[in-house]
């Protein structure tokens, strides 16, 4: 275009300095170059506003382009994490099926957990009672310890007495006719032979029959106690021989009824005292010496509280 100008232009100079042209010619060559003029202005303002717009569209192209670079890289992440999504989706699908494969198993086994819950909560319950019914029981039996405890001290401090008592009641008589003793609750009164009777006798001497009146009176009015009257002998058979005795145990039995007669005559309750004989059968050392068969002829008067109360309180329950 500005070289279509530029040649009109020079046209236009030569034909004026020719001046061989019309008035005519000049006229359509003035009017065609002011026509010229106007679209060569036209054109440029088209040429100014378009280099305008080239510039914003440039400038635009630009921004589109940056935009366009921060969409692909926000683009590139959103496909990263779709990717990790669409993996983890897999994952939770795989596990959800899994659930759904095991959920007939988790609900049989948790059926039978319900089920050993139950029998569990049944017998924590059984447990339960049969605690109650033994804390019930063991307060009972604990109730009936201190009243055993009790009957026993009582019992204890009886027989210490009646020790005492019939150790006072005796003090006369030396200690080889007599002893006293406690043992196992009970109290054993032991009277030597040359105390009571004769070689082979089963009558009581004057000095036994004041030793044995003396211990009726001490235990007369004791009710609470029984008495046992065990006579002994050495190993020696008697020398005489009858239709009522026949051998040491015969001896010892009726030696020991003697006694009981004296006693029952002192006031002793014969219904607290029973007569025995051991013979030559339960002695105290052995027989083999003058000094042991003297030992062992001896009578044992054995008297023990009577523990019928301790047995009420054991048989209560």
């Amino acid at each position: 275009m500005k070289w279509t100008i530029f040649y009109l232009n020079v046209l236009f100079l030569i034909i004026s300095f020719v001046g061989c042209v019309t008035q005519k010619k000049y006229d359509d060559l003035l009017a065609a170059k002011v026509k010229l003029d106007a679209e060569v202005a036209t054109l440029q303002d088209s040429l100014e506003a378009a280099n305008l717009r080239i510039g914003h569209l440039e400038k635009t192209v630009a921004h589109l382009k940056s935009d366009t670079a921060r969409q692909g890289e926000a683009l590139q992440r959103e496909r990263e994490a779709l990717r990790l999504l669409q993996d983890e989706h897999g994952q939770l699908e795989t596990y959800y099926n899994n659930l759904l494969n095991n959920s007939g198993k988790l609900n049989r086994d948790l059926a039978q957990q319900q089920e050993r819950l139950m029998a569990l909560k049944e017998d924590l319950e059984l447990i339960r009672g049969r605690n109650e019914a033994l804390s019930a029981d063991l307060s009972a039996r604990e109730k009936r310890v201190r009243e055993l405890e009790e009957v026993l001290k009582s019992k204890e401090e009886a027989v210490n007495a009646l020790k005492n008592k019939i150790t006072d009641a005796l003090l006369n008589f030396k200690e080889s006719d007599l002893t006293v003793e406690l043992k196992n609750g009970k109290v054993y009164v032991s009277l030597a032979e040359q105390l009571l009777f004769a070689s082979g006798s089963v009558k009581v001497d004057t000095r036994g029959v004041k030793a044995l009146q003396q211990l009726a009176r001490a235990v007369k009015d004791q009710p609470d106690i029984n008495i046992m009257v065990e006579g002994h002998t050495d190993d020696v058979p008697i020398s005489r021989v009858s239709q009522y005795m026949r051998d040491n145990w015969d001896l010892s039995v009726m030696r020991a009824t003697s006694i009981v007669r004296i006693l029952t005559a002192g006031g002793v309750s014969p219904q607290q005292i029973t007569a025995s004989g051991k013979g030559e059968f339960s002695p105290l050392t052995d027989n083999d010496t003058t000094e042991g068969k003297q030992k062992n002829r001896r009578t044992e008067i054995i008297l023990t509280p009577n523990l019928d109360e301790l047995f009420q309180i054991l048989e209560s329950n």
